[in-house]
């Protein structure tokens, strides 16, 4: 299982992004698919995520401007962000959580996006 990321770039301040993650590879299901960032410097952390059965989260510094849309195309998550600050400036990385696949459950990172928001 592969994920792929894609959309990362720069923006001014109170721009707008949209990133892309398709999951490839044998896969039966997921429980939940999602985007971390990560700021130089800082941890990990958790943007957005959403359940395959569309609930969606998000962290409290993003709630109101970002957006992970119910995309019904198979094994694929989007995240929109809208009104974007420069604290925004991190590399994403999509991540798929208990994905089942022929070979048993297992979680998946894809490689990380840069996201440039400049004041």
């Amino acid at each position: 299982v592969q994920l792929q990321a894609s959309g990362g770039g720069l923006v001014q301040a109170g721009g707008s992004l949209k990133l892309s993650c398709v999951a490839s590879g044998s896969i039966f299901s997921w429980n939940a698919m999602g985007w971390y960032r990560q700021a130089p410097g800082k941890q990990r952390e958790v943007v957005a995520a959403i359940t395959d059965g569309g609930t969606a989260d998000y962290a409290d510094s993003v709630k109101g401007r970002f957006t992970i849309p119910r995309d019904y195309a198979k094994n694929t998550v989007t995240l929109e962000m809208n009104s974007l600050k420069p604290e925004d400036t991190a590399v994403y990385y999509c991540a798929a959580v208990a994905v089942v696949t022929p070979e048993g459950e297992y979680d998946y990172w894809g490689q990380g996006t840069l996201v440039t928001v400049s004041s």
